[in-house]
């Protein structure tokens, strides 16, 4: 086989080496980094201070495949509510890790609510926006200790819209002496990355171990973030975490993270993703956690849930009874995963085939695990399924969708239950 078409069959290059950074919270731990699977994560968009509202946003982001969940903790009364948050998942078996967003009086919110900075099982951290003047190394420094007292991880989490204005203006001072000044574009980037860095560095000489930091320089536009992760992760051995700083809303978001994130995880740069989607008026806030686990699973860097293929249709396929089905196996599967991830370990890896007509279906169906093709138009009514390979039967009439949907929960139970003691995917 020639080397190009080895590169191809070994898909994505090797992951770029990090430290491995732990998020604990009691026997539940997110290892980021260190080649470990990358970590899917959301934000909530409740006030805090509302726990029962928190607490029922963040489960369905956990249940949904949140391997953590970040919360804003902006004034006291947010504080004064994590530790409840916190208790509020556990009385509902919610064990995923809360990160909590401190943004200007983080020092202070940390110093004055020690159950808040307990309950917590990392904080981010945003050095443009710890303090002015003198008080910014001390109050960064405040929360960096906080970290070191509490045992807890730190994302250095850096964004062009609030850089350190210190630090740009000593960078701009040293280009402007350059004999070839670099673009404006350029002294951002640099910017950037310099303030991940150097912050990431004063933490450790406080006292936080190098592998309870994680480092973000987030930005929103496509190139920009692929140009400045390239040069991070040329820089530093930290673990990093990737995402817009704004996605955008629907199939802009959606376009433009799947662009960004898919260059820069197939050349191995990326530790955990969030994907900053803005959720239509009253749209599902888990919608973020699809996205991200999808752009992982298509890339094959990740299995999450069974993969439902589906065709687009044409003019062959002028019903839409294919459509419909194709949405409610999906929606099926994903509804079922929180139950049968924990009975039925390996049901992540099969295959789900939804055809529409001839021409592709008996083919495309052969290749999944379980595939059915329907009938497209003026063909015969009738819908083939077919089973590892094989036509196991025929499905006539009304309730095709409820027939098929038990065909494939019967499979899920002989194949994928632990009692069969091998997975025979």
């Amino acid at each position: 086989m020639t080397e190009f078409l080895s590169e191809i069959v070994s898909g994505s290059k090797l992951r770029r080496a990090s430290r491995a950074a732990k998020v604990v919270y009691g026997k539940r731990e997110v290892i980021v980094g260190g080649g470990a699977p990358v970590v899917v994560q959301s934000m909530t968009n409740t006030d805090t201070a509302d726990v029962i509202g928190t607490a029922i946003q963040i489960k369905e982001l956990a249940r949904a495949g949140s391997e953590m969940v970040r919360i804003t903790v902006n004034n006291p009364e947010a504080a004064a509510a994590v530790p409840a948050i916190r208790e509020q998942l556990d009385r509902m078996e919610i064990d995923v890790p809360l990160v909590g967003d401190f943004h200007y009086n983080g020092h202070i919110l940390l110093r004055d609510f020690p159950d808040c900075a307990k309950a917590l099982s990392k904080y981010r951290i945003n050095p443009g926006n710890v303090g002015q003047g003198a008080k910014r190394d001390t109050q960064f420094a405040q929360m960096i200790e906080m970290a070191c007292l509490y045992d807890k991880p730190v994302r250095i989490g850096v964004n062009w819209g609030s850089l350190d204005q210190a630090l740009l203006a000593r960078i701009m001072d040293d280009n402007a002496k350059r004999s070839n000044p670099w673009s404006v574009q350029a002294v951002m980037y640099e910017a950037l990355i310099t303030s991940a860095i150097e912050n990431a560095q004063k933490a450790e000489e406080l006292g936080l171990a190098g592998d309870k930091i994680i480092l973000s320089c987030k930005v929103s536009g496509v190139q920009d973030l692929i140009a400045v992760y390239r040069e991070l992760a040329a820089r530093c051995d930290y673990p990093l975490h990737l995402g817009l700083t704004e996605a955008g809303m629907g199939s802009k978001g959606i376009v433009a993270s799947t662009a960004a994130l898919a260059v820069l995880m197939q050349e191995g740069i990326g530790d955990t993703i969030r994907i900053s989607l803005t959720p239509e008026p009253g749209g599902d806030r888990c919608r973020e956690v699809i996205v991200g686990q999808e752009i992982l699973q298509t890339m094959g860097l990740r299995k999450f849930t069974p993969m439902v293929i589906a065709c687009p249709g044409c003019g062959r396929t002028t019903s839409t009874v294919f459509q419909e089905l194709a949405d409610d196996i999906q929606s099926f599967l994903r509804n079922q995963m929180p139950v049968w991830k924990k009975q039925y370990p390996g049901v992540e890896n099969m295959n789900v085939a939804v055809m529409g007509c001839i021409v592709n279906g008996p083919g495309e169906s052969k290749h999944a695990n379980i595939g059915i093709s329907l009938p497209g138009t003026g063909e015969s009514p009738a819908a083939p399924v077919f089973i590892d390979g094989a036509k196991a039967m025929t499905l006539r009439g009304e309730h095709i969708a409820e027939e098929f949907q038990s065909i494939v929960l019967d499979y899920v139970k002989s194949h994928y239950s632990p009692a069969n003691g091998v997975i025979n995917n």
